[in-house]
């Protein structure tokens, strides 16, 4: 085990490092334009640029992967990073900012794919699952650090995304002199929606609900936690609860759809992600610690529900259609990014910050409500090729589960062409 966790150490290192300033940027970010005093709706617009460059990544990166290498691409892709956020330090402009943050979306959605493809050119069906499991936790370490540089800096000036353009430069060091072979090229996306939905009506809007719930989320949240008093301390904390519940419900969520219906799996997170939501409506101008917990529970479900709309899609596919599965999912979870910051910044402009969470109930009523009526609509055992397994995600980041789908893609492309997976 040992041997195979220092066969990717420096992958682990390289993600760490870009995880703790990822997550610094996605709190100083929000912290700062509630400082500046620019609207939610205003901070909407600058999260829907994210998300667009983050999805465009998904569909190019890959055809620079091919064309120049992963070390290459990652390499221009983190100086991406580095510069888009330095320049959100020096030019304090939202409109600027929608196109800095674009090229920060597609600079880590492609970094996200180099290494993780490269880890998984490393790992053997013996060993994936544990070092998967370190892969989660180092992004997890890494995202949480990252919130809680914040309050040992002030947003309102420069220092904070300097550090952070530091952060994402070191991230480049460990896999740039990395002495491990190249991963293969990845899949290139094919993509038939309409095809998907007649096959899975529920994944593709499970997919899109759930992408419209952790936009809204990721990008609005530190907002949330501005306008309802928290300091910054208290804000990386409450953020950090969320995403903590999120690591520790996948697996028996996972669990449990293995055993049964995933639709089943989904009215059940509908139904509980309904009661989180209400519970923090009514909890706003409680204590801190009443609401780090109440958090939990909230993200307990929020990310886990993507990965079991992508199996459930994966139960209704073929070997060969895995590819064209996934990245179509992937496109829908994107199109639910961009559009959940847009639809919820009015929300939150017109009837306060509590307002988020209103807004997440109806999601997850409308998410839980769809899978109730097609399990009403069709048996659990119509069209079923075979059952997939359940893979949890990383620690969700806006679009992330976007790239696990890119990344599902470069498994069965592997599988289907004999390369070691």
């Amino acid at each position: 085990m040992l041997g195979s966790l220092f066969s990717v150490s420096s992958l682990m290192l390289s993600t760490l490092l870009m995880m703790v300033g990822f997550g610094l940027a996605s709190y100083v970010l929000p912290v700062r334009s509630v400082a500046e005093g620019w609207s939610t709706m205003t901070v909407s617009f600058i999260a829907t640029g994210y998300t667009l460059g983050f999805t465009l990544s998904c569909i190019v990166t890959p055809k620079f992967v091919l064309r120049v290498g992963h070390v290459r691409v990652f390499a221009a892709l983190i100086t991406l990073l580095s510069i888009a956020i330095l320049l959100c330090g020096l030019v304090i402009d939202w409109r600027a900012w929608i196109f800095f943050r674009a090229i920060s979306g597609f600079a880590i959605a492609g970094s996200y794919l180099v290494i993780e493809s490269w880890l998984n050119e490393q790992v053997t069906n013996e060993n994936r699952g544990m070092l998967f499991s370190v892969y989660l936790i180092t992004t997890m370490v890494g995202t949480i650090g990252g919130q809680y540089l914040v309050p040992l800096g002030d947003p309102t000036n420069t220092s904070l995304f300097i550090l952070c353009g530091v952060l994402f430069s070191l991230a480049l060091l460990p896999t740039a002199l990395s002495s491990q072979t190249m991963p293969a090229p990845p899949a290139q996306a094919r993509f038939d929606l309409a095809g998907l939905f007649r096959r899975s009506p529920v994944a593709i809007v499970g997919a899109f609900l759930a992408g419209a719930m952790a936009g809204a989320w990721l990008n609005l949240g530190g907002v949330f936690t501005q306008k309802i008093g928290l300091s910054t301390a208290e804000g990386a904390t409450l953020l950090a609860a969320l995403l903590f519940g999120s690591s520790i419900s996948q697996i028996p969520i996972g669990r449990a759809s293995d055993r049964m219906d995933r639709r089943i799996v989904m009215v059940g997170c509908g139904i509980a992600g309904v009661g989180s939501c209400l519970a923090m409506v009514f909890a706003v101008n409680a204590s801190p610690i009443t609401l780090y917990i109440i958090a939990a529970f909230v993200g307990s479900v929020l990310f886990p529900i993507y990965a079991l709309n992508v199996a459930h899609a994966n139960d209704l596919a073929r070997p060969n259609e895995y590819v064209e599965v996934s990245s179509g999912m992937m496109i829908t979870y994107g199109i639910g990014t961009i559009s959940g910051p847009l639809m919820v910044g009015p929300v939150m402009d017109r009837f306060g910050p509590a307002s988020l969470f209103v807004v997440l109930a109806i999601y997850f009523a409308a998410y839980g409500a769809y899978a109730a009526w097609r399990i009403a609509k069709r048996n659990a055992k119509d069209g079923l090729v075979g059952k997939t397994d359940f893979q949890a995600n990383t620690v969700p980041t806006p679009g992330t589960e976007a790239v696990n789908a890119m990344n599902q893609a470069i498994n069965a492309d592997n599988e289907t062409s004999g390369r070691p997976a």
